[in-house]
């Protein structure tokens, strides 16, 4: 008689969502899994998860809340955070507004190999962890380009390397590094969201730095560390986010779209999607729609 498989994380997060990970990858054996899941407004509870998770918050609103011992927590989880989900432990979530996170879920046996994994052992919600989050979206950005060798080679390494800093811990990991409405990377997420919501508009650095109230240089300076990238590498990467969702999901054509999100010409905007997509936006449509059929 064939053995069945025990559900994993994703499998009671799919059930609890109604709906499948965006996109998903995973090592042999499942010693590791990496999902990506985008959820709308509503309240949500997780059963225990059978191993631990790290999580990052991509983008969507700085709004995001767990269930505390007697209600929701003050703290919430903005763009850039990241939290960190036991094993064995249920969780409760309230959304208010579209959600985009990243999760990668390590076997509770990899855990037991490790010299430290004492900081899987509770929930940490929201904290600041610039690199695990620069790895997280590096990572992403690699999922959607056309898959060769040479990438699931690169993509593995990334998430060891990402591996490795969850089981080290991020040496800023404690509740003085929680943004709150007086600390300035509350600024910088602010900022973040602003992009992600209008990525489209001109977000020169001096309109940017004057909104963070810091000088353009050491903004850029704050923001890299926050983000891993610099301010208008984010800019860029948003108005390309946004393109590949209306690639994706319309007809629009592609003088259209490259006006529509603030690129100097057409020429312009294939160039910038090749270099982030490894494909032109023409050929990563007909993919998509290939796919789709």
């Amino acid at each position: 008689m064939a053995r069945v498989r025990a559900p994993n994380d994703e499998d009671i997060i799919s059930d609890a969502l109604g709906r499948a990970p965006d996109i998903e990858m995973g090592a042999e054996h499942g010693r590791w899994r990496l999902c990506r899941w985008r959820q709308f407004v509503g309240s949500y509870t997780l059963p225990a998860l059978p191993d631990p998770m790290f999580v990052v918050h991509i983008a969507g609103k700085p709004n995001v809340r767990t269930w505390m011992r007697d209600g929701w927590s003050e703290t919430a989880s903005l763009p850039g955070c990241a939290t960190i989900v036991p094993a064995g432990q249920p969780t409760g979530w309230l959304v208010d507004g579209e959600l985009d996170v990243v999760t990668l879920s390590v076997a509770s046996e990899e855990l037991q190999r490790a010299p430290i994994h004492d900081q899987f052992k509770r929930m940490r919600f929201a904290f600041s962890d610039p690199l695990g989050v620069a790895l997280t979206r590096q990572v992403l950005g690699e999922l959607y380009t056309p898959q060769t060798p040479a990438r699931d080679v690169y993509v593995g390494a990334l998430v060891d390397a990402l591996k490795a800093h969850m089981l080290r811990g991020p040496a800023s990991a404690t509740a003085a590094d929680i943004p709150t409405a007086a600390f300035s990377s509350h600024r910088i997420h602010t900022i973040m969201n602003a992009i992600l919501d209008r990525p489209e508009d001109s977000h020169n650095l001096e309109a940017l730095a004057e909104r963070a109230g810091l000088t353009p240089t050491h903004f850029c300076r704050v923001f890299k560390r926050a983000t891993g990238v610099s301010p208008h590498q984010y800019v860029m990467r948003a108005r390309l986010d946004r393109a590949r969702l209306m690639l994706e999901q319309s007809d629009t054509p592609m003088a259209r779209i490259a006006d529509a999100l603030g690129f100097t010409s057409q020429s312009h905007f294939t160039r910038a999607f090749r270099q982030f997509a490894g494909e032109t936006p023409s050929d990563f449509r007909k993919r998509r729609q290939e796919t789709v059929q």
